[in-house]
Parts: C-alpha cells; structure tokens; sequence
C-alpha cells in the first residue's frame, strides 16, 4: 500500500487523481480502504456518481486518459482498463464467460468473434464522429454482417520488417523482402511476433501462393510449415509486446524483427539508426477499433461515449504524435504537423486512405488449420 501513504495526506489528491484519470477505480477503492470510512464516505458519493461502470479490455498502452479526454470531461474519470497479451488470449477468456463491455481487437478477428457469440452490434448513429472515420474503415467486410455494424475502427498501421541499418549487411537489404527474418547469417538476432495467422501470410508471400492465402491446401501448408520451422530455429524469440522488440533492437541483441511502424518512430526518437521495409512481397496493413461485449455488463451509453472519445480528432492527433500509430478519424490529421505526418509515412493522408486496402480474414476450416500449424511451429512439435 505504500503507494498511497502520500495521497493520504491530502484526500483531495486521490480524488482529483481519480477524476482525471491517472488512477482507476480498482486503484481509487483501495485508497479509500487505507483512508477510513470518514474521508471515503465524503469522497466516495461525488465520484461514483461520476464514473459509471465500464470496463475496456484491451492492448496495453491505450489506457491513458489522453485517449478518451471527452469522456473523462463527461464522467469525470476513466473508465476500467483490462489487458490481454493476444487476441487469441482474449477470444478464449470470452468464450470461458468473462464478462466486459469494450474490447480492442483488430478486423482480421471479427468474423471468427461474432461466430464465437461473443459480440453485439453497434449502432454507430450513435457515435458523432462516425460521419468523419476514413470511408475504407466504414466498409470492412468484415465488420458489416447481416446489415449491422459490428465494429468501430480506432487505430491503424502498418507491419514489416525493422533493422538496425549499421548491423545489416546492406546487400541483404539491397532487394528488400519478408525473407531477411528467415536469414541464417542472422541466427539468434531476429524475432517475430507471436501471432497465428499472419504468420502463414507472411511465409505464403514469400512462396508466392499470395493470390489465395485464405484458402490453402494442405501440400502448400508443408511448405509454410517447413518455411516457418526454419525461421523458429533462427528466432532470440517470438514478441508479444512491442517493448520487447524496440529494446532488443536498441541494445543489439536483435538485428530485425517483424514491428509496427509505431515502433519506428520510438526507435528514431532515441536516436537508433533503424529503417522500415517496404517488402517487395508487400506491407501489411492492420486496422484495429473496438467491439461491445455480447452481455456488456456496463453502463450502455458511456461505452459509446467511450468509443466516441476514442475516435475523436483529439484522441487522433495525440495517437499520431506520441504513438506513432494512425487514426480512424480523418480529421485527425488536420491537427499533426506535416513533418510528423512525412516521419509516419503519411504524407498524403487523402492519397494514402483512398488507396488502402484492409484484408480479409481466413474462414474455418482454413483459419483453424492455420493456427494449427503455427501452434505446433512454435512449440517445436512438427
């Protein structure tokens, strides 16, 4: 508990702490269990009645109150924040009952989501930035089924290949492409992200079977297997949160790594002579936003003042300028400054969303075969 021994001495601190959204409520009833019924009876009504319940569960990293400032004018303090590690993690945790209103997974999931039974439309009239997300984002396939919207775009990006420049032999770079993470002259410097499915599009492109990597048969899933064995045996490891790459790659011990271009971004700030592929297999594209809970337990219209805040051009600039990432939101970018948006590869936001495509996700049986084989690569069983 020590570290509310200081805000005891000014029950005033943990109140404003809380109403700003630099501690949570699970945080904030602690404090008031070490600050005795008196001073939490004063505190305690104001601020309940302020904050509804509501509980995000998402990626770590997004829970900074700079993200959802419309909301915590309205409420006063943000709402509960849950973290996975994966998408697969969280997928499973709903299906076993756990119970949450909000939910940050990416549009490659949604379909297998919405079959698991573990999300409910959306009904984006309700949200007032809607009419100004990027239209690509409004028309996912994905996230339109049965004539309901079942997903809210937040936060996009691109995947690739990130390496240190001064420890890559430049002729490995000089024709870029995915194969530099399966490069044996870099054995034990490379790391990839532990993922499930993207992994199979990445050793499809460079095999060139591309053109139908949602439905590949079982003699070319040898040939990702045999390519993706190769790579788990060159691997220092398989990353599940991009700190991890960003700090191997700024102390050396990693060479290149598969990375979101947030992590450009964070690497360049400190100085790191890093460069971002563009494949000649091709970049990938993610789109991520948020999801409502099949039986969200929360209060119903603070999450879609939560989901309005996040997708708002305030949310939007701070995404871009301190994480690097893009934004939903078109009007976002209006508030960055071109040199911030040229360091992004956003030099033309109009040009660049007009021509993106998001991809489609892999439908069982296929899907499930492919988390199969990557399951069975990453634990050494083939």
């Amino acid at each position: 508990m020590q570290p509310y021994r200081e805000m005891l001495m000014d029950g005033k601190e943990i109140a404003e702490r809380f109403m700003t959204g630099r501690i949570g409520r699970r945080d904030f009833n602690k404090a008031l269990g070490v600050m005795g019924l008196s001073m939490a009876a004063t505190l305690a009504p104001r601020i309940a009645a302020a904050a509804p319940s509501l509980t995000m569960y998402g990626w770590a990293g997004y829970d900074v109150p700079e993200l959802h400032p419309q909301y915590i004018e309205k409420y006063g303090a943000s709402p509960e924040f849950a973290f996975f590690g994966s998408e697969e993690e969280a997928l499973q945790k709903l299906v076993g009952g756990y119970n949450v209103d909000i939910i940050h997974p990416c549009s490659y999931n949604l379909k297998r989501w919405r079959d698991a039974g573990v999300i409910q439309p959306i009904d984006v009239s309700r949200l007032s930035n809607w009419p100004d997300i990027w239209p690509k984002f409004q028309v996912i396939p994905q996230a339109q089924f049965e004539g309901k919207e079942w997903f809210v775009p937040f936060d996009c990006g691109n995947s690739s290949v990130l390496y240190r420049t001064d420890l890559v032999d430049p002729e490995d770079v000089k024709d870029p492409s995915w194969t530099l993470l399966f490069n044996e002259k870099y054995k034990g410097r490379l790391s990839m992200y532990n993922t499930d499915t993207t992994m199979v599009e990445i050793a499809a492109r460079i095999l060139g079977m591309y053109d139908d990597y949602l439905h590949l048969n079982e003699d070319q899933l040898k040939e990702v297997q045999a390519l993706l064995s190769k790579q788990r045996d060159l691997l220092r490891f398989y990353w599940d949160d991009s700190t991890q790459v960003e700090q191997g790659l700024a102390s050396g011990e990693l060479v290149a790594a598969y990375a979101w271009n947030g992590s450009v971004k964070v690497l360049r700030d400190q100085g790191i002579p890093v460069d971002y592929m563009v494949p000649k297999e091709g970049i990938l594209i993610w789109v991520c936003g948020f999801v409502r809970g099949a039986d969200a337990p929360g209060d119903e219209q603070a999450a879609y003042d939560f989901m309005d805040s996040m997708i708002s051009p305030e949310a939007g600039a701070f995404l871009l300028e301190q994480q690097g990432y893009g934004h939903s939101n078109r009007k976002s970018y209006e508030r960055v400054s071109k040199e911030v948006l040229a360091s992004l590869g956003y030099d033309d936001p109009e040009a660049t969303f007009a021509t993106t495509a998001v991809s489609d996700e892999a439908e069982d049986p296929y899907r499930a075969r492919y988390i199969e084989l990557v399951d069975s690569v990453k634990a050494g069983t083939n």
